[in-house]
């Protein structure tokens, strides 16, 4: 027998509140935006459109978790405290706040309205679990299913999430980079300090991690561009004490039989 929200949340009054569906807007995830940085997510609030789309006291942020379908991440409530020609201003609320980050939704929504009255749909959430700590981040998937967009990667990093660090930085490993924009593909080793998990931090700070191909792309100060295009996915993993030549020789491999080499990819040599 599914649990409504309604069950363990009244909302009174719903025509104080316009939903916020946040969705995937063709740059960034939400989901990921969340997990890396608060205030950059209540700048998703902030976003002001052509029409007067807040036009009620009140948002109940809801983030597309876009790794299973039809469910949503409560995200807070918002007050709308000043309305702009081209911003609103908000302001987090206390209610449900022990629950933000943690409440999941399951609710079929596929209309195109992103902020949707809240009376029209409040009735059929229904509760579908309740996370133990805010989102952080996916778990760790095991080694062979590893394959993060750079917003994920990003995330992962930022909350310093003890299931991936541990992991990754325990092996050696070579790695692959895919613009998703070109399709162009960059294959790389890591062998030294914290492994796999050490030399993906690098990229999570700049957006390259110093590769000179990648350093042409993605050299914008806001990772703009590797937020938007970057996939990383691990090619193969080695145990810690394997030695660094025989890691090199691997990436070597995979960069022959990957073509990664020349204007088909990014690798230099």
């Amino acid at each position: 027998m599914p649990l409504f929200l309604r069950d363990i949340w009244p909302i009174e009054p719903l025509r104080e509140y316009k939903i916020h569906f946040a969705r995937w807007n063709k740059h960034n995830q939400p989901l990921d935006v969340f997990a890396r940085d608060r205030q950059e997510w209540q700048n998703w609030q902030e976003y002001k459109p052509g029409r007067n789309e807040f036009n009620r006291p009140l948002i109940f942020s809801l983030i597309q978790f876009y790794h299973e379908t039809d469910s949503w991440l409560f995200g807070g409530v918002y007050e709308v405290t000043a309305r702009h020609d081209d911003r609103y201003e908000v302001a987090l609320r206390g209610n449900g706040e022990e629950m933000i980050g943690r409440l999941k939704i399951h609710y079929a929504y596929r209309d195109r309205t992103t902020r949707p009255v809240m009376e029209r749909h409040y009735e059929n959430f229904e509760v579908q679990e309740i996370l133990k700590e805010p989102y952080s981040g996916r778990s760790f998937p095991g080694f062979d299913e590893i394959d993060l967009s750079f917003e994920e990667l990003e995330s992962l990093v930022c909350n310093n999430r003890d299931d991936w660090r541990i992991s990754l930085a325990s092996v050696k490993g070579i790695y692959l980079i895919t613009d998703t924009s070109t399709g162009r593909r960059y294959v790389g080793s890591a062998y030294g300090d914290q492994g796999v998990w050490g030399r993906w931090c690098q990229y999570a700070e700049n957006g390259h991690g110093g590769n000179v191909q990648l350093r042409q792309i993605a050299q914008d100060a806001d990772l703009a561009y590797a937020r938007a295009n970057f996939r990383f996915a691990l090619l193969e993993h080695r145990l810690d004490r394997t030695p660094d030549d025989m890691i090199i020789a691997r990436e070597t491999y995979w960069k022959r039989i990957l073509f990664t080499r020349g204007a088909q990819g990014l690798n230099r040599n």
